[in-house]
């Protein structure tokens, strides 16, 4: 069982309620810069476009990095070595 579980039905309750009110702060953060970039002259399109293509940034990086690190393996050295070799920063 994992620790959550095995906490009194009060402690878990409370947990949640933390958890839930923290969520809607962060909904409120993000209507708010929202709000602002819409104001800031961007559209709705903008964004989402924008979003999606930081969606496919992140996966393509994160296949290079997976890729990376099974090179590292097979190597015997760490992925930071490889940077180098394939003119990456440690940034990127």
């Amino acid at each position: 069982p994992s620790p959550k579980s095995c906490q009194p039905n009060g402690a878990n309750e409370e947990a949640l309620r933390y958890e839930i009110e923290e969520l809607k702060q962060k909904d409120l953060a993000l209507d708010q810069e929202i709000a602002q970039l819409l104001s800031g002259g961007y559209s709705l399109e903008e964004l989402e476009k924008h979003i999606s293509l930081l969606h496919e940034y992140n996966d393509i990086k994160d296949a290079g990095q997976m890729l990376l690190g099974k090179l590292a393996v097979i190597r015997g050295v760490t992925t930071k070595q490889l940077y180098p070799e394939y003119d990456l920063e440690l940034s990127d």
